[in-house]
């Protein structure tokens, strides 16, 4: 009887967890990004992998349903996340590639003109550190270590061999803060290690944890597999990059994911700690976007619906599933609201706190809106070529291909897959969404490093 009395309690205090009572200024976060992971990948999400850890992080936590990227590719969703804002306004609108003689490598969120989360819960007294892929600059202007963190390993570019650490222009890149280290270990693994570390050693102060994983994105690497670049790049088997290499690489992932819990657990952190898992954007090929249409680079869902999930036990409740509408521009102002931080006077972000959602209370209703890759098109056109937007308001998904000529709408409440354009059946909602979609992106032209002329 006493047994059950104490559990009645137990959960009605649960219950009454509100905002006001969390400990702000106190609480630990930790931010953890797959690249690459698509919304089929987890067997929490119905997927076709084994992930025992992050499937037993939901079933401790909260899984959104309806929680996207702002970028269908990698660099936007960093830039934003980092900024709280659509990347557009960082100047980076989509991927800031590795070869210097891209137009878009010069191209980097500008930690003195930006306005970044970093920066501002280390003022509040946090430790902060990045652990893995940075991906927003490789001028030595855009370092990570100019951004507040107090500690960076890792690499700037979007992707290295897991094991020589040498990205695809075959420069090394693999960073202990503003140094080039030849550190061996597959990057996943050396990953976690660096995040256990930072937690161990940061765990009588509040910190903010960012791991930014490699995985599950190319090249297809398991711990055993063959180099593939560098110079001591190996012959490829023909399987390298099959999908039981890519079995191996999300594995990794899941492994990573479980010993950071434990560590959390293990240090007695658990309470006070509050563990986010997301990923960049949709799908490559060898991941799944499970009954979405669309991978990475796509705007219908399955380039942008991500899973995420939320952990803070006695704070969370467990085994709960979140349908609010949500995005990776909310994590800064949720991480501010629990860490004291404020923006400058006047500075407006465009996510907003998800605390009162991760805690069961009011869910925000709100509008959202994509516009996929002009740093990725080519020089040329830099000047000339128009970007396909995209709009979520409620149930309704609009898709504007370049130059507004055509439109097509989707009810996701009845067609989750996007497979019937009603357009047509209602005009007057694509009118209005329409006329949204361009006065978003009149508001965000201005902040592009080049300007978009229409044809």
């Amino acid at each position: 009887m006493k047994i059950l009395i104490m559990l009645i309690a137990c959960l009605a205090f649960t219950a009454q967890v509100k905002a006001q009572d969390i400990r702000v200024g106190k609480t630990n976060i930790i931010l953890i990004m797959a690249d690459d992971l698509g919304y089929g990948d987890l067997g929490s999400y119905d997927g076709i992998h084994q992930t025992p850890n992050l499937d037993q992080l939901a079933k401790e936590g909260m899984r959104f349903t309806d929680f996207h990227s702002s970028g269908t590719l990698c660099s936007p969703t960093r830039a934003g996340l980092i900024t709280g804002r659509y990347q557009q306004k960082s100047g980076v609108d989509g991927v800031v590639n590795a070869d210097p003689a891209h137009p878009s490598y010069r191209f980097g969120v500008d930690p003195n003109s930006q306005v970044t989360f970093p920066n501002l819960v280390k003022a509040k007294g946090y430790k902060t550190a990045l652990m893995g892929k940075w991906h927003i600059g490789y001028e030595k202007r855009y370092h990570p270590m100019n951004f507040g963190f107090d500690r960076f390993v890792g690499f700037l570019s979007g992707n290295i061999d897991y094991i020589s650490h040498y990205d695809r222009m075959g420069t090394f890149d693999w960073w202990h803060n503003n140094q080039l280290v030849d550190e061996a270990g597959y990057s996943t693994q050396l990953i976690t290690k660096h995040a256990i570390d930072f937690i161990k050693t940061n765990k009588d102060k509040p910190f903010v944890l960012y791991v930014a994983h490699e995985a599950v994105h190319n090249p297809m690497q398991g711990p055993n597999s063959p180099i593939q670049r560098g110079p001591n790049k190996q012959k490829q088997d023909k399987n390298t990059e099959g999908s039981e290499v890519y079995k191996e690489v999300i594995a990794e992932l899941d492994i990573s994911v479980g010993k950071i819990v434990e560590t959390v657990k293990r240090e007695g952190l658990s309470n006070n700690t509050l563990i986010l898992f997301t990923s960049d954007n949709g799908p490559m090929p060898l991941s799944s976007a499970g009954a979405l249409r669309g991978e990475k680079g796509s705007l219908f869902e399955g380039g942008h619906r991500v899973p995420t999930i939320a952990w803070w036990p006695n704070k969370i409740k467990a085994n709960t599933v979140n349908n609010q509408l949500a995005i990776s521009l909310d994590i800064m102002p949720t991480v501010l609201s629990l860490t004291g931080a404020s923006v400058p006077k006047g500075h407006q972000l465009d996510g907003v706190n998800l605390l009162p959602s991760l805690l069961g209370q009011a869910q925000t209703k709100r509008q959202l809106y994509w516009r996929n890759g002009g740093l990725t098109i080519d020089a040329t056109d830099l000047l000339t070529k128009d970007i396909s937007k995209a709009m979520r308001s409620d149930k309704w998904k609009l898709i504007v291909s370049p130059y507004y000529k055509e439109v097509s709408l989707y009810d996701l409440s009845e067609d989750l897959s996007e497979q019937h354009d009603v357009a047509d059946k209602y005009p007057q909602i694509v009118k209005e969404m329409t006329l949204k979609v361009k006065a978003w992106e009149d508001g965000i032209l201005p902040y592009l490093p080049y300007r978009v002329i229409a044809e």
